[in-house]
């Protein structure tokens, strides 16, 4: 019977080795479980953090995007201001320039009523001093007829100006007795 105690000996030999192997991997399984189970919950975790950081991101991005538009809004405005103020600095000049051509044609212009004035001051006081240096009884005697014969006339010319340009000219003559 030895060979059938032999055979028995060495089936529960195996029988236990085999219950021992399974054992083991039962006992490696459950262990693949657990770090199965320890990486799946991080890999939530990790699914949750991304979901998280994503959303974040989607409204950095946004709140960027907004801010980057009102930016732009602003450069918008200023280059229109800055528009604006040159066209207005433009039309100020443009007006100053004409005030200025304005000023240089008044200038002008009194400046030949001056002359004129002093011509005529100079030719109304010229024939005076002949007349003082005549004695009192020529004067008498003559100066009545002189002075009808020399008429005081006086010139009056109105010159209408704009822009620096004549647009109208008047003259008047006037006697005066």
């Amino acid at each position: 019977m030895k060979p059938a105690q032999s055979s028995f000996a060495d089936l529960s030999e195996a029988a236990a080795r085999n219950n021992e192997a399974i054992r083991l991997a039962k006992q490696e399984a459950n262990d693949y479980r657990r770090q199965l189970q320890s990486l799946t919950c991080d890999l939530e975790a990790l699914k949750g953090t991304n979901e998280s950081l994503e959303r974040q991101m989607r409204e950095m991005e946004d709140n960027f995007s907004m801010e980057a538009s009102g930016y732009q809004d602003t450069i918008a405005h200023l280059e229109d201001d800055t528009r604006n103020m040159k066209d207005e600095m433009a039309r100020h000049l443009r007006e100053y320039q004409d005030l200025l051509n304005v000023k240089m044609a008044l200038d002008i212009e009194i400046a030949t009523y001056r002359k004129l004035l002093e011509g005529e001051e100079s030719r109304i006081t010229t024939p005076f001093p002949n007349l003082l240096s005549l004695t009192l009884r020529e004067s008498m005697k003559e100066t009545r007829p002189a002075m009808d014969s020399l008429s005081k006339k006086v010139m009056i010319k109105t010159i209408e100006t704009r822009d620096g340009h004549i647009i109208n000219e008047s003259t008047q003559h006037d006697d005066l007795e």
